[in-house]
């Protein structure tokens, strides 16, 4: 059985990687359209794409967006997530669904919604607009993964604090918060990745100035097909390998280091 369970992730990570054998190589490519497999091998398109402000600008944008609507989703989420979790109040059924709407409802509805609604407000074409929907789209994952977290929490823990004479907020502090960090933390990551990523709302209410890099590459991919699209792919899956091999550097390096000193104390 496990090793039927072997295969079968083997196929599907191979399934996922797949599409960069494809990618990889038309990021280096020499054609001036996706061809595959290139005529020729060169850096000319990342080159490219570090020097030209017109795929700078919505890079830098979308940074900026997923970052502000990664804190106004927490702000948001994290107290709603506390309320619906640990007290019952008339309405409570009614507030979940309301908190897990967006996720029930097609991007390109919310998108025409948000046209409207936001063109009355004068926020349209904005980067405030820009954050105010993507909060409202990463407010469902966002919950979801911080109320798992926090249904499971001991509140036997808080407790005894508050019994030892600690306040609400040194107990909020110096014991809820130390144990609820990893679901912070991935609550964040769902938050900022579901913002950097969006696409369908992003092209009707994101203007000139709050252009996002999602929307960038669609407008240019249906236009005209720059290579340097191959070249963010590529660039975007690096930064995300990087970022799943940073936590086991430093395991593998004290790894090393105790077999070294073992072999060291074994030789004398």
């Amino acid at each position: 059985m496990n090793k039927s369970l072997k295969i079968i992730g083997t196929l599907v990570a191979l399934f996922i990687v797949a599409p960069l054998v494809i990618v990889v190589p038309m990021s280096l490519s020499t054609s001036p359209s996706l061809q595959f497999p290139p005529p020729g091998y060169w850096f000319g398109y990342y080159v490219q794409y570090f020097q030209d402000p017109s795929w700078l600008r919505p890079t830098w944008n979308s940074i900026v967006i997923a970052f502000s609507n990664t804190i106004l989703t927490m702000l948001l989420v994290v107290p709603a997530t506390f309320a619906l979790v640990r007290h019952k109040f008339w309405g409570k059924g009614l507030a979940n669904i309301v908190m897990m709407m967006p996720m029930a409802v097609p991007h390109i509805v919310m998108a025409i919604g948000y046209y409207s609604y936001f063109g009355q407000l004068g926020i349209v074409f904005s980067k405030a607009g820009v954050v105010l929907a993507h909060t409202c789209l990463s407010v469902p994952i966002t919950f979801l993964v911080l109320s798992a977290n926090l249904k499971g929490f001991d509140q036997t823990l808080e407790r005894a604090a508050r019994s030892l004479g600690a306040s609400p907020s040194q107990t909020f502090i110096h014991v809820t918060l130390p144990i609820l960090r990893p679901g912070l933390l991935i609550s964040s990551l769902f938050a900022f990745i579901q913002s950097f990523d969006e696409t369908v709302v992003a092209i009707f209410i994101s203007g000139r100035d709050a252009e996002t890099l999602p929307r960038k590459m669609f407008d240019s991919i249906r236009q005209e097909a720059d290579p340097v699209i191959a070249v963010i792919s590529s660039l975007l899956f690096l930064i995300v390998f990087l970022a799943l091999i940073a936590p086991l550097v430093p395991r593998a390096i004290k790894r090393l280091r105790g077999q070294a000193a073992l072999i060291k104390t074994s030789g004398n």
